[in-house]
């Protein structure tokens, strides 16, 4: 342990952040550097506890005590070292991730949890700074090849692991660019593209194969993959996106969060606005928020970053609604440590500007006579005192209906599934109860040796840290399949408890 009074003796800070008025100007990245000295004191912070639940809250079983220390002694290099050993992309988690761990760290039971995931990302970047991430190329290769179709986290965890034991990969992706929801879901300001290029022409220098615009099941048939690879990887992740199916859903500027976000990711690379994240056609043109009073439906990440695009965009005003009800601020009995904590968030793009609204029902998109959408009527929900014997309801306050102006509405509610049609009712792949991938411990599917699923397409909706761990299970899987057994690293993710579970 570096400094074993560190947790006493200071206090958690994290780097500062471009001031809200400047930064909805730009795409850009905001936070700012932190410094070698402000890291190293943060991670002084670390007690190396006797039992680091940190590791537990981390689905990729991150080894941090020992990176802490190796951040406070400023050995760089065994840092990133150990940091790699189980995290494929620090620089996407590093920045996107929730951070789990910090919830299950044992100092957040006296004091602010130590600041992990910064630490996590400062690893990574200095080591890119220093050079110490080269192409790793595997020095004798098995033979064997394997597709990954879809390239997010899962699928580029999954290929990253199987090229390093020798595999020869293929990734088949049907939009344009590689990353899956990290490219076409995420906003720059956010994760900028820069950041997968970066991890992307390491890959190819490695040895792996993208293949964008490959649309399995459309225009790549899925009897050629069948055919030529020894092994396919589905993680083609959960894209069929929930609904609201009230009064007025046909009228014109109601939209789905994700083709709004993946438009202006399009924007930022000075793409043309021709297909969405899924490589289909946009249907309906050009989603612009400015000017306009804006609804987020959904008070996730989503509509969250919904929030933020929105802000840059120059709406008029924006609100965010939630069904549920307000979460309570600070420690939650509900949810102790070293649970994720059911707790009000804020995220940097709240603090750009909106209003949020929770225990709201959505009840009737209102239009114009032209079809266009002017206003969303909605209406309180509370709890209602139960009858004798019964369980209390959630349900409308009578008295409290209304309508907000609106001109645009963005449907930020999740996912249900992966798309059934095309490639997995081609496969004849089985679904789960919630319409997921079937797939047995080992993921494989239940219909072909040869064919395994990770990510969101398997789990359904999750989080980037948990695509990550899965891809890695999942290649190891696929390598014992292939060879008989296996060098890569193993984690029981069946046993984990923590979010996105």
């Amino acid at each position: 342990m570096g400094k074993p009074t560190g947790f006493l003796e200071f206090n958690r800070e994290l780097p500062k952040k471009e001031d809200p008025k400047e930064r909805i100007k730009h795409y850009k990245e905001f936070v700012q550097e932190f410094g070698e000295e402000k890291i190293t004191t943060q991670a002084a912070r670390c007690m190396d506890c006797g039992t680091p639940f940190c590791h537990n809250g981390c689905p990729l079983g991150n080894i941090i005590p020992e990176f802490n220390d190796a951040v406070y002694k400023k050995n760089w290099a065994l840092a990133t070292e150990i940091l790699l050993s189980t995290n494929n992309f620090p620089e996407f988690t590093g920045r996107i991730c929730p951070a789990p761990c910090e919830a299950s760290c044992v100092l957040g039971i006296i004091k602010p949890p130590v600041t992990i995931e910064e630490i996590e990302k400062n690893i990574i970047e200095t080591a890119f700074a220093k050079g110490f991430i080269q192409p790793k190329i595997p020095q004798n290769r098995t033979g064997k090849k394997v597709a990954i179709v879809g390239s997010g986290p899962a699928g580029l965890a999954a290929a990253a692991q199987l090229n390093s034991v020798g595999h020869s990969v293929t990734v088949f992706e049907r939009a344009d660019r590689i990353g899956g929801l990290l490219r076409y879901g995420i906003p720059d300001f956010k994760l900028e593209k820069s950041v997968i290029d970066r991890r992307i022409h390491i890959m190819e220098q490695e040895g792996i194969v993208f293949k964008t615009n490959a649309n399995v099941g459309v225009n790549v048939k899925v009897k050629d993959l069948l055919k030529e690879f020894d092994a396919i990887v589905l993680c083609g992740g959960a894209t069929a996106h929930r609904d609201l199916n009230i009064p007025g859903r046909q009228l014109k500027g109601i939209y789905p969060a994700m083709e709004f976000l993946s438009q202006q990711n399009k924007r930022v690379a000075g793409l043309p606005i021709e297909f969405d994240h899924r490589g289909r056609p946009y249907e309906n043109g050009e989603i612009l928020a400015t000017g306009k009073n804006v609804i987020v439906i959904g008070g996730g990440d989503t509509g969250s970053d919904c929030v933020g695009t929105a802000n840059r965009h120059g709406a008029k005003t924006i609100t965010q609604m939630e069904v549920m009800p307000k979460p309570p601020e600070g420690k939650n009995e509900a949810t102790p440590w070293p649970n994720w904590p059911h707790i009000l968030r804020t995220s940097t793009s709240h603090e750009e500007g909106c209003t949020r609204l929770w225990s709201i029902a959505t009840k009737e998109f209102i239009g114009d006579e032209k079809g266009n959408l002017i206003g969303i009527k909605i209406a309180d929900m509370g709890w209602t005192q139960p009858e004798p014997g019964k369980l209390p309801k959630y349900q409308e306050i009578p008295g409290t209906e209304r309508i907000l102006p609106c001109e645009l509405a963005l449907l930020a509610i999740g996912f249900l599934h992966p798309q059934h049609e095309g490639m997995l009712n081609e496969l004849g792949v089985e679904y789960d109860d919630r319409g997921n991938v079937k797939c047995k411990e080992n993921y494989q599917t239940t219909i072909n040796p040869k064919i395994f699923s990770a990510g969101d397409m398997r789990r359904g909706q999750s989080l980037v840290v948990w695509a990550i761990a899965e891809g890695r299970e999942c290649a190891r899987h696929v390598d014992i399949f292939l060879m008989g057994h296996s060098t890569l690293e193993a984690r029981d993710l069946s046993i984990l408890n923590t979010v996105g579970a």
